[in-house]
């Protein structure tokens, strides 16, 4: 049942990465798939260091999941805690949906917020 789990959660990962304009296959490569995401959504990678440090890991476990969520267009607290709780299946479902798509890092330089513009309100 495990092993299900895990080819569920590659598969859906795989069409996600390539959605982001990322090559699938590094979903298979187990540290390389998180750098990868943290560069999806625009985290600085040396918050891969908060990894190993206890309380802080779930802090940017949450983060990085809500900030998947928002780099495809889902926003709204349902889909965080679908992403987070069942995150297998929502970033499978995710991956195969036409409607689901890439807009851009949702933090950091160039972030795309809820309202669809670069880094906030739009210039005029």
């Amino acid at each position: 049942m495990y092993m299900a789990l895990v080819v569920f959660s590659i598969i859906g990962f795989w069409k996600l990465f390539e959605k982001a304009g990322k090559p699938g296959w590094v979903s298979l490569i187990p540290i390389y798939n998180v750098i990868v995401m943290f560069e999806i959504v625009g985290k600085p990678l040396w918050q891969l260091v908060l990894f190993l440090v206890p309380f802080a890991n779930l802090y940017v476990l949450i983060t990085l999941v809500v900030g998947m969520c928002k780099s495809y267009g889902k926003y709204g607290i349902g889909n965080y805690l679908f992403a987070f709780f069942l995150s297998p299946i929502a970033f499978t479902v995710w991956g195969f949906s036409a409607d689901t798509r890439y807009v851009g890092p949702s933090e950091g330089p160039g972030a795309v917020n809820g309202s669809g513009f670069v880094g906030g309100a739009p210039t005029y």
